[in-house]
C-alpha cells in the first residue's frame, strides 16, 4: 500500500473511532430507560473503536501525503463506512426496523437529509433521539471541512473558486486550510451553543433544545417529535429555527471574516446576498399565496411566519415543517419543488445545487449570448469581480448535467418500482438535494418514508450519499480509469 493509501486508511480509522466513541453518549442516556438500546450503543461503540484502532495502526507510518485519488477515496469511503457503522446500533436497539431502514435512517442523519422512517418519535428512548441528532451534527461540520479543505483542491463542481491556497491573499481568512477548518469548527460550536440557548428561551426542555440546536445548525431537520418544529411553535421555536437556518445557510468563512472586522461581507458577498434575496423572495411569494388561498392552519399563525419558516427550511435543506405545506395547493407545491434545487451557499452546511453555481451558469449564459450577438467581442465570465477560468465553468456546467441526469434516472427508477408520480419525482429530488420531506401524502411534511418499498429506500439512500458528495465524487469513483490509475 502506498503512502496515500495508508493515509486514507489512517484517516478512515480515526473517523470510525471518533464516531464510535460518540455512541457512548446515547448509551449513557438510555441506561435507565432502555437497557437494550444502551447495550446496542455500548456494543457497537466498542466494536467500532476496535476496528477504527486497527485501521489507524495499519495506516500509521504514512507521510500523511494525500493524492487526488486518495482524497476522492477518502471522501467517498468515509460517508459510506460511517453510514454503515451508524446504522448498527439503530438496528440492534429494539426499534423493530430492518437493516434497510436502519441504513436509510443513519445515512439520512449523516448526510443531513432529514428523511426518516421512524414514527412516534416523542415516545422513543432518549438515546435514539440523541444519536440521530449527533449524526446530523457530525455530518454538518464534516461537510463544511470537506468542502473547504478538499473539494476546492479537486475542483469538484466548480469549488475551485473557493480554493484556500489561492494566491489572492484577500480571499484567505487564515493562511492554512488546517487553521481554516479549526476556526470554522469553533464557529460551528458557537452557533450550536447560541441556538441551544435560544431554544431554551423558546420554552423547549434542555433535551429538546440540544437536539434541535444540533439539527438546526447542521440544516439536518431531525426532530424529537413527529410534528417537527411545528410541535414547538407556542414558545416561538419556529422563529429561532428560522434565524439559525438562515445563518447556517451562509458561508461559515464569512463569520470568521466578520470576527476579523469585515461583517459587511455577510450581506455584500455576492453569494450571501443572492442567498438572502432568494430566501426573502420565496417567503414573500409563499406569504402572498397563503393570504390569497387561506389554507386552514390549526395553530393560527401569521401567514408570513408559516411561509418564511417552511420556505427557508426547504431552501436550506433543513427539512423542518411547521405546517403540512402539501395541503397549500399546486402553486405553493411548485415553489417548494423549485426551492429543493437551489440550496444555500458553498461552505455552509446546506445542500443541493448551491447559489454560486447558478451565478456562474448565469454569467456563462450571458457571455455566450453576447458572443453570438457580437462574435468579435470578448466578454469574460466573471464572479466576485474576477474572471472565472474555463475549467471552472466546465466543472460547474458538468455538475448541472450530472445532477439533473441523476435526478432523472432516480425518479424513473422510483416510478418503475411502483411509486406514484408525485412521490417518485419529489422523493428523487428531496433525497438527492438532501432536503428531507418530499411532496404528497406519503413522504410529504406530514408523512414519513416508512411505508416505501425496500428497493425505493435503497435508491433514495444512494441518492443521499451522491448528493452530499456533490455528485462528482461518486461518478469519478465509478469510472474504470480511476481504478486503473
Amino acid at each position: 500500500m502506498n503512502a496515500s493509501g495508508r493515509t486514507v486508511l489512517f484517516v478512515l480509522g480515526v473517523m470510525l473511532a471518533s464516531l464510535s466513541a460518540a455512541m457512548f453518549a446515547p448509551a449513557i442516556a438510555d441506561l435507565n430507560d432502555d437497557a437494550q438500546a444502551a447495550h446496542a450503543f455500548f456494543g457497537a461503540g466498542g466494536l467500532g473503536l476496535a476496528l477504527g484502532g486497527i485501521m489507524t495502526l495499519m495506516g500509521r507510518g504514512s507521510t500523511k501525503d494525500l493524492s487526488a485519488r486518495g482524497a476522492i477515496l477518502l471522501t467517498g469511503g468515509a460517508w459510506i463506512v460511517l453510514s454503515v457503522a451508524a446504522a448498527i446500533p439503530l438496528k440492534l436497539s429494539g426499534l423493530d426496523i430492518s437493516w434497510t431502514d436502519a441504513l436509510f435512517e443513519a445515512t439520512s442523519g449523516l448526510t443531513t437529509t432529514g428523511a426518516t422512517v421512524l414514527t412516534g418519535l416523542q415516545d422513543m428512548p432518549a438515546g435514539i433521539l440523541l444519536w440521530r441528532s449527533i449524526l446530523q451534527w457530525i455530518g454538518g461540520v464534516g461537510i463544511i471541512v470537506t468542502a473547504m479543505a478538499i473539494w476546492p483542491l479537486l475542483g469538484i463542481g466548480g469549488m475551485q473558486l473557493f480554493r484556500l491556497e489561492s494566491s489572492d491573499k484577500s480571499e484567505k481568512a487564515l493562511p492554512r486550510a488546517g487553521q481554516i477548518a479549526g476556526a470554522v469548527g469553533g464557529i460551528y460550536l458557537v452557533l450550536t451553543f447560541l441556538c441551544f440557548l435560544a431554544y431554551l428561551g423558546a420554552d423547549m426542555t434542555p433535551f429538546e433544545a440540544i437536539n434541535h440546536a444540533m439539527t438546526t445548525v447542521a440544516t439536518g431537520g431531525f426532530s424529537t417529535h413527529d410534528g417537527s418544529i411545528g410541535a414547538f411553535v407556542d414558545g416561538g421555536a419556529d422563529l429561532v429555527a428560522l434565524v439559525f437556518m438562515v445563518l447556517a445557510g451562509l458561508p461559515f468563512v464569512l463569520f470568521l471574516r466578520a470576527a476579523q472586522g469585515r461583517p459587511d461581507l455577510l450581506v455584500f458577498d455576492p453569494q450571501a446576498r443572492a442567498f438572502l434575496i432568494v430566501a426573502l423572495t420565496a417567503s414573500i411569494l409563499l406569504t402572498l399565496w397563503l393570504v390569497v388561498h387561506d389554507p386552514h392552519d390549526p395553530a393560527h399563525l401569521p401567514a408570513w411566519r408559516i411561509a418564511a419558516v417552511n420556505g427557508v427550511s426547504v431552501l436550506t435543506g433543513t427539512g423542518y415543517a411547521s405546517a403540512d405545506f402539501w395541503l397549500w395547493g399546486g402553486g405553493a407545491a411548485g415553489i417548494f419543488f423549485v426551492l429543493m434545487f437551489i440550496g444555500g451557499c458553498a461552505g455552509s452546511t446546506t445542500c443541493s445545487v448551491k447559489i454560486f453555481r447558478y451565478q456562474i451558469a448565469a454569467s456563462a449564459m450571458n457571455a455566450y449570448i453576447a458572443q453570438y450577438a457580437r462574435p468579435n467581442a470578448v466578454k469574460p465570465i466573471r464572479y466576485r469581480n474576477q474572471t472565472v477560468p474555463d475549467e471552472t465553468v466546465r466543472s460547474v456546467l458538468g455538475f448541472f448535467f450530472l445532477f439533473f441526469l441523476t435526478f432523472g434516472i432516480s425518479a424513473s427508477l422510483l416510478s418503475l418500482i411502483g411509486l406514484d408520480p408525485v412521490t417518485a419525482v419529489s422523493g428523487a429530488a428531496t433525497t438527492l438535494a438532501n432536503v428531507g420531506p418530499g411532496l404528497g401524502e406519503i413522504i410529504g411534511p406530514a408523512g414519513s418514508f416508512q411505508d416505501l418499498p425496500a428497493t425505493a429506500k435503497w435508491v433514495m439512500t444512494a441518492n443521499m450519499i451522491i448528493g452530499r458528495l456533490e455528485i462528482m465524487v461518486i461518478f469519478v469513483m465509478l469510472a474504470p480509469r480511476f481504478w486503473r490509475g
